[in-house]
Order: C-alpha cells, then structure tokens, then sequence
C-alpha cells in the first residue's frame, strides 16, 4: 500500500513539474511572442511609411499583419501547454460557420475596409461627408474609420456604415467653387450692384482667375432681387474665402447704399365708427 501511495506521488510531482515548466515556457513564449510581434508590426509600418504608402494603407495591413502574427503566437503558445493545435483549429474550423453567421456585421466592416483600402474614396487627412457625418479620416482601422470633427469630437464609424451611403469627398479636388447668393432691394441699381460685386470678388488675391468668377442675378425672390456670387479658390481657401467675402460684400454695400431686404409685414389699421378693422398685407 505505502508503494503504491509513493508511485502515485512521485508520479503527480513528475507531471507537476513538467505542467509547472511547459506553463512557464507557454508564458515565455506568449510574451516574446508579443514583444516580436510588436517589433515586426513597427518595422513594417516603418518600411510602408518609407516606401511612402498611402496613410490609409500603412493602417489597415499594418493592422492585420499584427493580428495575424498575434495569432500565431497563441496557437504556439496553447501548443506548448500540451493541447493539441490541429483540434483546436478543426474545431475552430467547423464552429467557423456559427462565429461568421454572430459576426456578419463585424465581418462586413472587415470586408468594407478592405474595399476602402483597394478603391479609395478617401484617405487619411480628407474631409468627408458619409454614414450620417462629417468629419476629417484620421484612422482607417480593420472595423471602423475614425474622424474628427471641426470642434474636435471623435467618430468612429463601421465600415461597412460609410461604404453603404454615399460619401462626400471634399478634399479630392485641389479646388472649389464658393457658392454665394446675395439679396438686393427692387429699387437698387442693376449695373451698381454688379460692379460692387465684381469689385469685391476681383479685390480678392485667393480668387482664381481660371475658372472665371460667375456673377449674375440668380432669381427674382418676393422681396429681394437674389444674385449669385461664385468665385473658385484653392480647396484649402475655401472657408476663409466664404466668410470673410460675405463680410466684404455687406460692407461695400453699406458704403454703396444698397439696401439689403429682410421679410418684414406692413399693418394697416382701418376706423370704422365705433368699430376698428385691422388689414394685414405681408
């Protein structure tokens, strides 16, 4: 009995040994693993960035080569514990279809981020319009696209959101049309009016000259005689232009005397003998 009980012993401290080295080994191998992975996934994006890959691209296969070494690294690492990989993997292999069908979303934004990387429609820096918001890409990640916002919020976007809408580059182009629509009063000079806007536009150094500036009376609204001012910039130019072009127009008409209109309503009150009767005209 007491020989059985001391092979029963030493049998549980030889195979607690050698789970106790082959955890530790496991351990090791998880964590240079991952340093290495690191390392790789560091010196490839390093190597794109020098290669001067596009920013969107140095991201994106950045992303997947460190999942995929990563990976590696746990097969490896289970390995060393004593399961057997090849099960594992053919379990994961026939439980491949039950995760794909949980994960449709997930891997339709894989499937959209590979289509922005092959395509693009954007790229990291552009400012954009798609999935419902605005912003510039700063990140194009293997799931999602990162923004940010002019007052500085943070969007992340799925993938697939942004490739199933219609996306809005504004950065695409090196330049733009200012689109601008001024009101004047019915009684205000036609020729006067064209000169102070072409003089506004011309006096403009970010204006370019091809194509030309498009000046012309755009509609005949109910109260105001509606024109239309379109001068192209540079894309970079483009709000400053807005802003501070409509700021010059409202002061050389104050100057001109060129009245601006706004919807106001006339009340005439009429007396009736004893009684009061009120006429509205808008």
């Amino acid at each position: 009995m007491d020989a059985d009980l001391e092979r029963i012993v030493e049998f549980l401290q030889v195979q607690g040994t050698s789970f106790v080295i082959n955890l530790v080994a496991a351990i090791a191998i998880f964590v240079i693993g991952r340093w290495v992975a690191k390392l790789l996934h560091r010196l490839a994006v390093k190597s794109m960035k020098k290669a001067k890959a596009d920013p969107l691209v140095v991201t994106f296969v950045g992303n997947i080569l460190y999942v995929m070494m990563m990976f590696a690294v746990v097969l490896a690492t289970i390995s060393q514990i004593g399961i057997q990989t090849t099960s594992l993997i053919a379990v994961i292999g026939a439980a491949g279809l039950a995760v794909g069908l949980a994960l449709q979303g997930s891997l339709a934004n894989f499937a959209a981020g590979v289509m922005v990387v092959l395509f693009r429609p954007y790229r990291v820096g552009d400012y954009i319009e798609g999935g419902g918001v605005s912003g510039t890409v700063e990140e194009v990640q293997i799931f999602n696209t990162e923004l940010s916002t002019p007052d500085n919020r943070r969007i992340i976007v799925p993938n697939g959101q942004m490739m199933s809408d219609a996306i809005t580059n504004y950065s695409s182009r090196s330049t733009r049309r200012v689109d601008l629509v001024v009101g004047v009063g019915y009684n205000d000079d036609i020729d006067t009016v064209r000169r102070v806007l072409e003089s506004v536009v011309a006096d403009d150094s970010r204006v370019l000259a091809d194509p030309a500036p498009n000046i012309r009376i755009g509609s005949l609204g109910d109260s105001s005689v509606n024109w239309i001012v379109r001068p192209w910039v540079n894309a970079a130019d483009y709000w400053d232009v807005y802003w501070e072009m409509t700021e010059e127009i409202k002061r050389r008409f104050d100057r001109e005397g060129i009245n601006i209109p706004f919807p106001q309503r006339d009340v005439h009150v009429y007396h009736h003998g004893d009684k009061s009767e009120t006429d509205v005209i808008g």
